[in-house]
């Protein structure tokens, strides 16, 4: 398990029984790198991977 599973754990023992949107999701993304701004680049490759998850053409490279 890698460091930031705990991370993971907690939110999905703590939350997982909820649903949220896209919209939502980004809006606390936004918040958190408001308030976190060195994190920004990890998070804008997080929500980029998100975003392309079923793009085809990714699949090929």
């Amino acid at each position: 398990m890698y460091f930031t599973d705990r991370g993971i754990e907690e939110l999905e023992k703590r939350r997982g029984e909820e649903e949220v949107t896209f919209e939502w999701l980004a809006e606390q993304l936004r918040t958190f790198v408001d308030l976190n701004p060195d994190f920004e680049v990890p998070v804008e490759r997080l929500a980029t991977w998100l975003a392309r998850l079923d793009d085809e053409d990714d699949d090929e490279e």
